[in-house]
């Protein structure tokens, strides 16, 4: 396999505001929206980007503030950082590179694909419970302009011109061919919320 056969999708737009893409996964996932925190969370992404050596994109950081952690589908999770584990998360986030090194070579792919933080390589942002890993591809003008890489657990990678929230939508909605991946159901739960996020999300 090479960089030749790697597939690409394109979406029809690619949503580049933040908010516009929070919403389109919203309306892919009709319960999602009820699990948002009462107040966003004060996320440090300084601490966060400092580690990483780079800036993350606006969707994902939207995403991190407005929601706990989540899981679609009982299959897909997102790695967002909690406050006060900025660093923690993204030393994770690094560490990750041994295995992404790992499946580049399962793969075949070492001669067009590389781990973070080789330049324009793969940054890991969510992951499912089958074994497929999903990515950035860190090329472009900046963030903003990331593409979403995906590595299936069948051996197929391919990208998508889009940023990590709008692929998610996407797949959920079926808007997207999910080569190599399950069909996503439109479910979703969050885990690491305080005890009375519930009932504070409930009332308001």
């Amino acid at each position: 396999m090479n960089g030749d056969v790697m597939g690409t999708q394109t979406p029809a737009v690619r949503l580049t505001d933040p908010y516009e893409a929070l919403s389109s996964l919203e309306e892919a996932v009709p319960g999602l929206a009820a699990l948002r925190r009462a107040e966003p969370a004060r996320i440090d992404w300084a601490a966060a980007e400092g580690r990483l050596e780079t800036v993350l994109p606006q969707d994902f950081k939207l995403l991190a503030e407005l929601y706990p952690d989540l899981q679609f589908g009982d299959y897909m999770t997102l790695h967002t950082p909690l406050p006060g584990e900025e660093e923690a998360w993204a030393e994770a986030a690094v560490e990750e590179g041994e295995d992404v090194a790992d499946l580049i070579d399962l793969a075949d792919l070492g001669a067009v694909l590389a781990p973070y933080p080789a330049p324009g390589g793969l940054l890991t942002w969510g992951s499912s419970n089958q074994g497929d890993t999903f990515l950035w591809t860190t090329e472009g003008t900046g963030p903003e302009a990331w593409k979403v890489t995906v590595a299936s657990r069948s051996g197929d990678w391919w990208h998508y011109t889009a940023g990590a929230v709008q692929f998610t939508a996407d797949l959920i909605s079926g808007a997207l061919a999910p080569w190599g991946l399950p069909r996503v159901r439109p479910e979703v739960v969050a885990f690491g919320q305080t005890p009375h996020a519930s009932d504070e999300l409930a009332g308001g």
